[in-house]
């Protein structure tokens, strides 16, 4: 498990990644959510005085434990998935920042539940995640999640608990003695490929690999953005492209632990933008489900690549969070089905309306599911002049 000096070397990093998140400066009397795991408890104890001594006001709420949620979702009627509790709404309308501590004690523990059930759930809280966006989008909110080592990662990573944190040490760079200046150069570094890529008038993209053929296009008024603070660790330089351009196939390698579940081996063909075809080795009634929770569920919200160079983390790890940042011998992309990210609008997201976002080609869901392939790829920009240039190849950036 993690020292005290790497804890706090932890919190040093989270508090930098919640500050660099947010457009607008943290003020005295902000509010803080603390989300966290059972397990996270000693990590929170310290954000929490970090947080009172910057002058602003943490509020804490520890998640479920795996048997509140096994009933939850196995005793709760219709009325009971959906119930909206008082004050929730108040609370997200008024916070400025919010740090989840992911740290879970099971994985499959909702293996048995009808998969519809879970995206109930999710549809009936999409407003809270409607008003927490737009609160970012008005530079008024900003957030950050990481993960703690649990021997239930380490189990389903194949891994000892030691050589699991290991890997979170690495990949957080806890092992450094100012870990912050580190994400501060890498931050640096990776800007110079952000603006090389936002400096491309690229009209599609076309992913290769053993199990991909698949082009996208990036849209009207996008950019890619990445190592924003959303996210510790984070490696991916990523954009919301028009989900209408999408064709082809896609094959996510590695495998996934959703909403309690195993799922393996999905893949995914699309046709003018829509999923028409899905398949998985293991899971696929319930990524069948998950996927017919909304319209937009079939649907791409994001696309994504991490440079090799940046990251440390070379095993699968059990847990999207890392897995979507993996460095490994050939980088990985990553494609998530449902909901986009406006901020990856060329403006101020603040003055997109929803009706601007339908007519862009911005994605709307209750579902962000991120689905990552680790194989070898190349991947080829087409640009308005109409030539075509290699971005991408052997887990790197070509800038």
């Amino acid at each position: 498990m993690l020292s005290e000096i790497q804890l706090n070397r932890y919190a040093d990093v989270l508090i930098w990644a919640l500050k660099v998140a947010r457009k607008n400066p943290f003020k005295k009397q902000d509010t803080v959510l603390l989300q966290y795991d059972r397990q996270a408890l000693g990590l929170t104890e310290i954000l929490y005085n970090r947080i009172l001594g910057m002058g602003m006001n943490p509020i804490q709420r520890m998640g479920l434990t795996v048997p509140m949620e096994r009933g939850f979702y196995g005793v709760a009627n219709n009325r009971q998935l959906v119930y909206l509790p008082p004050g929730d709404k108040e609370l997200y309308n008024s916070i400025n920042g919010r740090i989840f501590l992911h740290a879970p004690d099971a994985l499959t523990h909702l293996k048995d539940v009808d998969p519809m059930r879970i995206g109930k759930v999710l549809v009936a809280r999409k407003p809270f995640r409607d008003i927490l966006n737009k609160r970012e989008e008005d530079g008024l909110y900003s957030w950050t999640l990481s993960t703690l080592p649990t021997d239930e990662l380490a189990k389903q990573a194949r891994m000892s608990i030691d050589k699991y944190t290991e890997q979170i040490v690495k990949a957080c760079y806890l092992d450094f003695d100012d870990p912050v200046s580190r994400w501060q150069a890498i931050l640096k570094e990776v800007t110079g490929i952000k603006r090389w890529l936002n400096s491309l008038n690229v009209k599609s993209l076309h992913i290769e690999s053993e199990n991909i053929d698949l082009t996208i296009k990036p849209g009207d008024r996008r950019i890619w953005i990445g190592i924003s603070g959303h996210n510790i660790p984070s490696f991916e330089i990523f954009t919301s492209p028009d989900w209408r351009g999408t064709e082809g196939r896609y094959f996510a390698n590695l495998p996934s632990f959703r909403s309690g579940n195993y799922v393996e081996g999905v893949r995914m063909t699309f046709d003018k933008g829509a999923m028409t075809k899905i398949g998985a080795d293991t899971g696929e009634d319930f990524a069948v489900k998950q996927l017919s929770m909304d319209r937009g569920a079939r649907r791409i919200g994001e696309f994504s690549l991490t440079d090799r160079r940046f990251s440390r983390i070379d095993r699968f790890m059990a847990d999207t969070l890392y897995d979507e940042n993996h460095g490994g011998r050939y980088g990985n992309c990553h494609l998530a089905l449902g909901s986009s990210y406006s901020v990856t609008y060329n403006g101020d997201p603040s003055e997109l309306t929803k009706e601007a976002k339908k007519k862009m080609g911005f994605n709307d869901s209750a579902l962000h599911w991120d689905l990552v392939n680790t194989e070898d790829k190349t991947v080829t920009a087409a640009l308005a002049t109409g030539e075509k240039i290699l971005i991408y190849a052997d887990g790197t950036f070509k800038h």
